[in-house]
């Protein structure tokens, strides 16, 4: 079998921003025991490098609940062997005695004052793959350049030393802490910082399903009503315990919708509740639905709950402000991608609205950076369902983020207004933001440089394209060159990223479309919003003018029969 032995040996993993993540297997381009271990060997290389106080402060290991019977690779075993490797090291780490949901190591890592931390997940990927997700001394996820550095520190020391394998050291090393009971209780007080209607909340007659999607968020999202004064939402049966399996989903994402909430719903339908809250293995993301009068289910985008999100945040903040508190100190932050509705309640309200390019590990150290210069930071999201409500945590959190979603709605049920009705007063208010998210698959890395050198010689030289069909063009952004025709010196703001390829596009007509290529798959991704002003509030002439921009953008500048691309729509 000399290919596969050549495909799983003759390649290494690369170590991005996000860390490591592939399939369980053997071989260096998977994640394995050895794998683990090289990458933690690497880390430790760096970070003695970093700190001088790395063996005083330590780091923190998390886990969630995947792993692989034939090859006995577990979250939970990978976990102690990162252990192991910085115990044999007389490094102290703090490694959670069971699973826990992944912001809660970006939590630990600041609370504790630890140099960085590691969370073995993959979050809401297929049940094969797993990962090795990395947090700095800001609680932030690592950002270039620590990523190639560390990746160079993992090629120098590739052979595990003497002690790396030890992993009974976990058991017995007076240097290890267990931090779960601690950060669960700090955690859970900081909600409070969050909570605004408790009383409310204890009276209210709603009642809430829970997912947790065969992952970890069961028992932690339950405490978190208990902290909001809620009753307790009703569990999932089959979906509530762990189970790397994942065996009653065909993917064990949120974001696909209906087709994987079934259970949910109709357990919803069952017990005569009208929300059900979904959160992803790993308890990060967030996907919300509402049954609606007419016996439907209306599951909410990301950019959908974040119109909401953004209301909330700042209603509850102007309710509960001291009298000498000013918006301009307030800041609410998107990825790029991500809807630009935040834009718009921060141009009316006075406060500031800032983006970031696509990932959370950019809001994480934007934020960071914005608190250290004094200012309030009350949401930041991104449109793939990452919510971050309040700054105790600088990751996405799908558990706060749930239990504000309960208070939210309780609250609005006290005027009988659901959900839906009140994303349309936000869109009435602010002004509709239509959007529409997609991808196409394409394997030939050659194709897909070859689209976008196109857009950048569009029909001269240097030269970017100013119509989209009929469609004007305003401003054109390309972060992978550093360009942007929207500034006075035409440099963009966003920092270059050169290893991605992406360009947005502002149409003279109000509409924003980015093209960009995933990080992580073989997809183009386009993302292409209406943004009207409140004045125009003919949805469906929106809706029409959007989805003909999006033909023109997709036939214009994709050329999938051309490129030989397949269309997904998501």
């Amino acid at each position: 079998m000399n290919k596969e032995l050549r495909d799983r040996l003759c390649c290494r993993m690369t170590f991005g921003t996000a860390g490591l993540r592939s399939a369980m297997g053997a071989g260096f381009c998977y994640i394995n025991d050895l794998t683990v271990i090289q990458s933690t060997q690497g880390m430790y290389k760096y970070l003695e490098r970093c700190f001088s106080d790395f063996k005083q402060r330590g780091f923190v290991v998390g886990y969630d609940t995947r792993g692989q019977v034939t090859s006995s690779c577990s979250s939970q075993r990978l976990a102690k062997l990162t252990a192991a490797v910085l115990l044999a090291k007389d490094v102290p780490v703090y490694l959670f005695s069971r699973y826990v949901p992944t912001p809660f190591v970006p939590y630990a890592v600041q609370e504790l004052k630890a140099v960085a931390g590691v969370m073995i997940t993959a979050s809401h990927n297929r049940k094969e793959d797993n990962g090795y997700k990395v947090y700095w001394e800001n609680g932030a996820q690592i950002t270039s350049p620590h990523d190639k550095e560390i990746l160079k520190c993992i090629e120098e020391c590739v052979e595990p030393w003497n002690g790396s394998w030890n992993d009974n050291l976990v058991d017995t090393s007076p240097l290890k802490r267990d931090p779960l009971q601690d950060i669960c209780r700090r955690y859970m007080e900081d909600l409070k910082k969050i909570c605004f209607y408790r009383e409310l909340n204890s009276k209210t007659t709603l009642k809430f399903v829970h997912t947790s999607f065969h992952g970890v968020g069961h028992d932690y999202v339950q405490l978190a009503f208990q902290v909001f004064g809620f009753k307790p939402p009703i569990p999932v049966p089959e979906q509530k315990d762990p189970d790397p399996d994942f065996s009653t989903v065909k993917c064990p994402n949120p974001e696909e919708g209906e087709s994987v909430l079934e259970l949910s719903l109709r357990l919803a339908e069952k017990e005569n509740a009208r929300i059900v809250l979904a959160t992803d293995p790993d308890a990060d993301r967030l996907a919300v639905a509402e049954l609606q009068e007419n016996g439907d289910w209306k599951v909410f985008t990301g950019n959908e709950l974040a119109a909401l999100f953004g209301w909330w945040m700042f209603d509850c903040w102007k309710k509960n402000k001291s009298r000498n508190a000013d918006a301009k100190n307030i800041y609410m932050l998107a990825t790029t991608v991500s809807s630009k509705i935040l834009k718009a309640i921060a141009l009316k309200e006075g406060f500031h609205f800032e983006e970031t390019l696509p990932g959370f590990k950019w809001i994480g150290s934007r934020i960071k950076n914005l608190l250290e210069n004094g200012k309030e930071v009350l949401f930041a999201f991104e449109e793939s369902i990452g919510f971050l409500c309040g700054t105790s945590v600088l990751d996405k959190d799908g558990v706060s983020a749930a239990v504000v979603v309960a208070e939210m709605a309780s609250y609005l049920e006290t005027m009988n207004i659901t959900l839906k009705q009140q994303l349309i007063k936000v869109y009435e208010k602010y002004g509709y933001h239509i959007s529409k998210t997609s991808y196409f698959l394409c394997y030939d890395p050659t194709t897909i440089k070859s689209i976008f050198e196109r857009l950048r010689n569009f029909d001269s030289p240097k030269e970017y394209p100013k119509f989209c069909g009929t469609f004007a063009i305003l401003h054109i952004r390309d972060v992978t060159t550093g360009y942007d025709s929207s500034q006075p010196n035409k440099k963009s703001v966003l920092p270059v990223s050169k290893n991605s390829q992406m360009i947005t596009f502002t149409f003279q007509n109000g509409c924003v479309a980015t093209l960009r290529t995933s990080g992580t798959e073989p997809k183009i991704k386009y993302y292409a919003e209406m943004c009207a002003s409140p004045d125009q509030s003919d949805t469906a002439l929106l809706e029409e003018e959007l989805k003909k921009l999006i033909e023109a953008l997709i036939e214009n500048f994709l050329e999938p029969s051309k490129n030989g691309l397949t269309w997904r729509s998501v």
